[in-house]
């Protein structure tokens, strides 16, 4: 299976890029797609997930959902979902 992840602000600086594209196995979470990304990219480790759930400052979609609507980090993915990183937004 291979999923993409979109990748926003300081997500998108330690990695590099905005998309990565990953094959991932049957069965696999956000969690274990997260945990996998933070193996490869350093920079990243420690910023999507906190003690295995996501973290508190990051908006995680997939296929354009908000994953807090399913199972948060233990939503599993399906071949070609569309996840999304992003941090919060500030402003005004």
């Amino acid at each position: 299976m291979e999923v993409e992840v979109n990748l926003f602000g300081p997500y998108r600086e330690a990695v590099g890029e905005k998309t990565v594209r990953r094959k991932i196995p049957e069965g696999a979470t956000i969690a274990d797609l997260f945990r996998d990304l933070g193996t490869d990219y350093p920079d990243l480790s420690g910023q999507l997930l906190d003690d295995g759930s996501i973290s508190g400052s990051v908006t995680v979609t997939k296929n354009g959902k908000n994953v807090a609507l399913f199972d948060g980090a233990g939503t599993e993915l399906a071949d070609g979902d569309l996840i999304r990183a992003a941090p919060p937004v500030h402003g005004g």
